[in-house]
């Protein structure tokens, strides 16, 4: 009968989009969103077109006690797969706040949240309702939306409280990103470096600056996502350069070893090469990583890249290391933990009042944000006060991720990264 339920729910919404006919077109103004019912946010791979988001259909104005009221005639279990440890922490306030329902969270790798919603799609049984993973180079969008196995959810009266920026591809759970750390103690009077060309610096006699600590970017997506980025703000990179050290930038990297074109006299693949030239020691735990920022000396010093979130080692074990801020010509990307429905959920009202949920509810003061507020974690929403970070989202210089512009060039990115690494004597 959840199945017959669904599958009659599923043929309403069907006919109740047919019978808007061209009540959205792509021309519609961003700010209200794409309605058109032959729109879907992703990547057509038919027309070639990118649709972004906000997408809003007929569940985008349907109220917490709405939602609530369909999802007790459905079936009443909610599935989440989520990428984080913290969503488990949800289970006990929403089911007490919506009695009747059951919560069930999954706590995955971000490939198994889509492989195992893939597998369930493919096999027609579909267990998950929600998916929680992150984007960082457009895959999700670009390759995700059209194979019908997610769909879109955006809340409006939520989504009035989010810039835009964010709700380009996805909807958003919270805000992170990878920081620059350095040791307070080696560097007293503050960040000892104020832009991207400054890490890979060297003293007058040839030798490296700073030690680096990183984990292997080659295998870090969000890392290889950040560099592409770089290379498509080429421009910003090369004023950067120039502000740095009073001259321009001079170009030295050699293309000639791939069969794919790579722009010339561009900064941003420029400093990939440069950085893939730097001594660097890889460390896949990001607690080791600032512990070895933390080791270092003023005589020695240190620069390590982890996530953002590793600073709670300052106050849990003492260690002495600070976020770099402000970081020209931007710190970091922002990545957005999203949302999203699993298409064919017998579960659909339920999963979208647990998507309200846990980014807040209308007021913002639901009790399933709290576990994603910590430090190096940050709310988008613009009515919900953020008093765990020693620096609010727009006091970082980071900026949102322009996915489609990566996700043209990430794997020529990656692809480079690891040839100039291989050829790095430092790291042989």
């Amino acid at each position: 009968m959840k199945k017959f339920f669904a599958l009659l729910l599923s043929l309403s919404m069907v006919l109740s989009l047919a019978a808007c006919g061209s009540k959205g077109n792509s021309n519609d103004s961003q700010t209200d969103g794409e309605t058109a019912s032959d729109l879907h946010l992703g990547y057509d791979i038919n027309t070639g077109e990118n649709h972004y988001g906000p997408y809003y259909d007929e569940w985008s104005d349907k109220t917490d006690e709405e939602l609530f009221e369909e999802a007790l005639k459905e079936d009443t279990t909610i599935n989440v797969y989520a990428t984080s440890s913290k969503m488990m922490k949800v289970e006990e306030g929403f089911e007490a706040a919506y009695p009747g329902l059951d919560l069930v969270v999954s706590d995955l790798k971000t490939d198994e949240v889509l492989s195992k919603a893939k597998i369930e799609h493919d096999t027609g049984n579909i267990t998950a309702d929600v998916l929680q993973t992150k984007d960082v180079n457009g895959n999700v969008f670009h390759e995700w939306y059209n194979q019908d196995i997610l769909e879109p959810y955006y809340p409006k009266d939520i989504c009035s409280h989010i810039d835009e920026g964010y709700l380009k591809y996805g909807y958003p759970l919270y805000a992170s990103q990878s920081m620059w750390y350095y040791n307070t103690k080696a560097f007293p009077d503050g960040q000892p470096i104020h832009s991207w060309w400054e890490i890979i610096e060297k003293n007058e006699d040839g030798t490296q600056k700073y030690r680096l600590f990183t984990k292997e970017i080659g295998q870090e997506s969000a890392y290889l996502s950040l560099f592409a980025s770089f290379i498509n703000n080429a421009d910003e990179m090369a004023q950067s350069y120039k502000d740095t050290y009073g001259k321009d930038l001079e170009y030295t990297y050699d293309a000639s070893s791939f069969d794919f074109e790579v722009p010339e006299n561009n900064a941003g693949v420029e400093y990939l090469w440069r950085f893939s030239q730097a001594k660097m020691t890889f460390i896949s735990d990001g607690d080791e990583l600032v512990l070895a920022v933390h080791n270092s000396t003023a005589e020695d010093p240190a620069l390590c890249l982890a996530s953002a979130g590793k600073i709670g080692n300052r106050d849990e074990s003492g260690y002495d290391i600070a976020w770099c801020l402000n970081l020209e010509p931007y710190t970091a990307l922002l990545n957005l933990e999203c949302l999203f429905i699993a298409k064919g959920t017998n579960s659909p009202a339920g999963a979208r009042l647990f998507i309200r949920y846990v980014t807040g509810g209308a007021d913002g003061q639901s009790e399933g944000m709290k576990p994603f507020k910590k430090e190096g974690n940050w709310p988008i929403r613009d009515d919900v006060e953020d008093k765990k970070n020693p620096a609010k989202l727009t006091e970082l210089g980071a900026r949102a991720n322009d996915l489609s512009a990566i996700y043209d060039i990430y794997l020529d990115v990656q692809e480079m990264w690891t040839y100039w690494l291989s050829q790095n004597p430092k790291m042989k």
